[in-house]
């Protein structure tokens, strides 16, 4: 597995993070390329979201998904979502899975004060929006810390400013794993500014 940041170790010493933080844990590092080339593992996630959920909506992104600089946090949710759906419906990724805030209608209303490790945080930014799995919170309430896709055109953990949430959702469980629980972190990383 990739190595993680000091900070985020305990993920891989709890007995039973969510399933969604482990499989997105296995993806840290990929990497966009740069320039005109294109990263193959991400534009090979949009077929194996269309092969694994079928609908129309999926095969269109599969087409429509031809180039890494287009923005893909939410296609890395997708996939992080299709590989733990494990046959429920309710676990796929929302329809319009590219666009951040169509993730603000999957799985169960959250309140922000209630965040915990494993539930989907979704962000405003400038041009629409992103979409993250939380690591944690700071004790202040004022940073969000998580892992997603296109963080600095990478899958890597980053801090974001809460004041940017635009909406919490937790994956709908049938039995709870210990480690979806609230954890506070230091909040010692630059604020990200770089998600699209």
């Amino acid at each position: 597995m990739p190595t993680i940041p000091q900070k985020y170790a305990f993920l891989r010493q709890d007995p039973m993070p969510p399933l969604m933080m482990r499989v997105a844990m296995e993806m840290l590092g990929t990497v966009e390329k740069a320039g005109s080339g294109n990263n193959p593992v991400i534009l090979g996630w949009a077929d194996e979201v269309a092969r694994t959920c079928g609908r129309p909506y999926d095969k269109w992104a599969a087409d429509f998904f031809n180039a890494d600089s287009i923005p893909w946090c939410g296609l890395f949710m997708a996939v992080v979502a299709a590989r733990t759906c494990q046959g429920r419906p309710e676990r796929m990724p929302p329809k319009n899975y590219l666009a951040a805030l169509a993730w603000s209608s999957w799985g169960e209303v959250v309140e922000s004060k209630d965040i915990q490790v494993g539930d989907v945080i979704i962000l405003v930014r400038n041009g629409g929006g992103h979409v993250f799995l939380a690591a944690g919170v700071s004790a202040d309430g004022k940073r969000i810390m998580g892992i997603g896709g296109n963080q600095s055109d990478r899958v890597c953990f980053a801090d974001f400013d809460a004041a940017r949430l635009y909406a919490v959702r937790r994956p709908p469980y049938r039995e709870k794993p210990a480690g979806a629980r609230r954890v506070v972190l230091n909040a010692d990383g630059p604020v990200s500014v770089n998600e699209g």
